[in-house]
This record gives C-alpha cells, structure tokens and sequence, in this order.
C-alpha cells in the first residue's frame, strides 16, 4: 500500500495540538519570532512539517491552565482564539479557518491545510453560558469539559472527585453544547463524568486525545465500557501519543515522580530543578510506535473501526514515541497499520472519514435542536445548589 497515495485521497484530521500555547510562551504570539511557516521551528509543529506528515485538518488546542482564575482563563482563552485566527491569515496561502465538515473539505480542495480551534477545558467558560456562546461564535468547535482539574460541574480525571461527575449546571452546559453544534470532549475527564455525558449528551462526542485504559492504566485514558458505548452514541476516541498514556513503563515512572514531588510538599508541574535530578538517577523510559499501535487497535477492537480516530497532542507534551516525534510521523504509524493488515479504506476512516461523519453528525443534531429550544439562560447558581 502506498501510504502517501492513501494521505492524499483522505488526510490526517488530527484532534489535538497545543502550537498556540508555544507560540505564547515561546514567542508572545510574535509569528516573525516563532516562523511556523518557514520550518526547522524548535516546536513538533510546523507548515512544513504538516504537509510531509499528511495532515490536512488540525484542531488547534487554544488551551490555558486550569489553575488560573476564572476571568483570567477566559480572557487568556480569548487570546488564544486571537492567536490561532492571526497566524490562519498570515498563513493564509497555506492554511484556512473551518468550522465545519463542509469548510474542512473546501480547504482541501483549495490546497490548504483546514484549521480548527478546540477550547481545552470547562474552566475556559467561567461556568457562563454566555462565554459558553461567545466562544462558539468566535470558531471553537470543541469544549474540553475539564482539564487537569475540577470544574465547579464536572470531574477530571486527575482531581479528587466533587460532584460525581456532572452537576446540574454541567449536564445543562452539555445540552447547550449540542444546540450549538459545539462537540463534547471528554478526553481529560473522570470516568463518572464520560458517563454522565454520554447519557446526557443529544449529538455524537469526541474524545480529542485519549488512548486505551485496558492497555495502559491511566485516569487520562478510556475504560473499556465507555468505549463500547461509543458505537451506539456515534463518537469517536482520537488515540493521542503522550508516552505515560501509551505506555505502561512511562506511566509507572510518571506516577513514581508524582509521588516523590507530594513527598517533598511540590507541584509536579513546577518541579523543574527536582525533575532534572529525577531524570538523571532515574531515567525516563522509552515509549515506541508500537505501543500507540496497541492503542488503536485496542480501541477498534472495543468501540469498532469508525469510532476511531488520530489525537497525537503534539506541542502539549515534552517527548513523544520513537517513530512519532513530531507531526512528520503519522505516515510511520499508517505503514505500521497497513503491515499488520489494515485495509485503505480503515486507513481513510482512521485518519478523516470518521472524524468528518462525526462533525455533520453534531451539525445535524444542532440544526434539529435550535428548531426546539431556545439558549440556555441557565446560571450555576440557579442549579447546583
């Protein structure tokens, strides 16, 4: 099979990438500091790079920590949607803004590169159905219900649980989601609160870049039953590429150097000087291609092949497999695929077609409900009491 001739036909869709939050600690935003268009960026991530990798749609993460303030995230939100629309036009014979299935194909069709804004978190809304809109409007065309901690609504996966998975006001906001057409992404969240969505939810959801628990056990990952409900639901789960995710060794380390940072009273995130002296006494393990294979053939195997699909998490993550460094490895891990008796047609939904029934699927769920329902005016207060 030739996998370039398969790339062409039917391009990487890819669910997750954090470009834009380098580009801001990096560069400030300043795209003649940080040339993603010209090449041989310090990122995993540029134009360049993306053409040779195959990919023809990338959701661009405008993701801030969940541990500002509930005004400053919307606001450094708001910088990151500025960010992604500017670097769209200054890179505009090479890329353009989508935020349809329809609008991902125009784009492919004038030889550009469809670019897509996902919000990483709830915390970027501030619990406001309106910030909730406003994004909307803006482009963003997923919310992340959590990220690495809590909402007031909704658990994350790496939190101690609160509201044992969707408050009130969280199962709300996923209505509100699916009058829009905004997909609902559960990559980052608790089990409890994938379950709670899905039994909310009125569209199909996504899981932007989450791999297999049953294969390695990590909170970030997907449990086999959610899984298997994705088939009846219509979604999709992007198997993302973060070593600890993919592999159990890396995982195991990670949890190790978790558990020593709460020893000596430090926050893993910030643990820089200590990290270091870890690293050199205990050295990272290595995750492989062939881990992440295990990963989407797992996910195949539970939920069915057009439920899958490609999140690799490129620039939110400081290494990354041998053989997928950067954003040029998604033909390895297609010809890898292709060696173990994957079909061209799998191929095609692995890397878009699902990806894309998925959009039209939400688009079509949406137009129906804005006939029957008006926006939400719901406020947290009035709900979760």
């Amino acid at each position: 099979m030739d996998v370039s001739d398969l790339l062409a036909a039917h391009p990487v869709v890819d669910g997750h990438n954090d470009l834009l939050w380098e580009a801001r600690e990096r560069a400030g935003y300043d795209f003649d500091r940080l040339d993603v268009g010209a090449g041989g960026t310090p990122t995993h991530t540029d134009l360049p790079r993306l053409a040779e990798g195959g990919v023809g749609a990338q959701f661009w993460s405008v993701y801030v920590p969940s541990r500002l303030p509930g005004a400053d995230a919307v606001t450094a939100t708001l910088e990151q949607v500025d960010a992604g629309h500017r670097m769209v036009e200054r890179y505009g014979d090479r890329l353009a803004l989508a935020t349809t299935a329809d609008e991902i194909e125009a784009a492919w069709r004038s030889g550009r590169i469809a670019s897509l804004l996902g919000a990483e978190g709830g915390h970027s809304i501030d619990s406001s159905m309106g910030a909730l809109r406003a994004l909307f409007d803006l482009g963003v065309r997923y919310l992340t219900l959590t990220h690495n901690d809590n909402t007031p609504w909704a658990d994350s996966a790496t939190d101690e649980p609160e509201v044992g998975g969707l408050s009130p006001f969280g199962i709300e906001v996923v209505r509100e989601m699916n009058r829009l057409g905004m997909m609902v992404d559960l990559s980052h969240v608790a089990a409890t609160t994938m379950r709670a969505a899905l039994d909310a939810t009125e569209a199909p959801v996504v899981f932007s870049h989450s791999s297999a628990r049953a294969v390695t056990d990590h909170p970030r990952n997907v449990p086999d039953d959610v899984l298997g409900r994705l088939a009846g639901n219509g979604g999709l789960c992007m198997v993302t590429f973060v070593p600890s995710f993919v592999s159990s060794a890396c995982a195991e380390w990670d949890l190790e150097f978790r558990r020593q940072c709460a020893e000596r009273g430090l926050d893993h995130l910030d643990a820089s000087e200590f990290g270091e002296e870890y690293k050199r006494t205990s050295p990272e393990p290595t995750a492989t291609l062939d881990d992440v294979v295990a990963h989407v053939e797992h996910v195949r195997e539970v939920a069915g092949i057009d439920h899958l699909g490609l999140g690799g998490d490129y620039d939110g993550t400081d290494r990354l497999p041998e053989g997928l460094e950067d954003v040029t490895g998604y033909p390895r891990l297609l010809s890898a695929l292709a060696d173990r008796g994957w079909s061209s047609d799998d191929l095609a939904r692995l890397t878009c077609r699902n990806l894309l029934r998925v959009m039209r699927g939400v688009e079509s769920a949406a137009a129906d409900l804005r006939t029957r329902r008006t926006p939400s005016l719901a406020r947290i207060g009035d709900l979760d009491r």
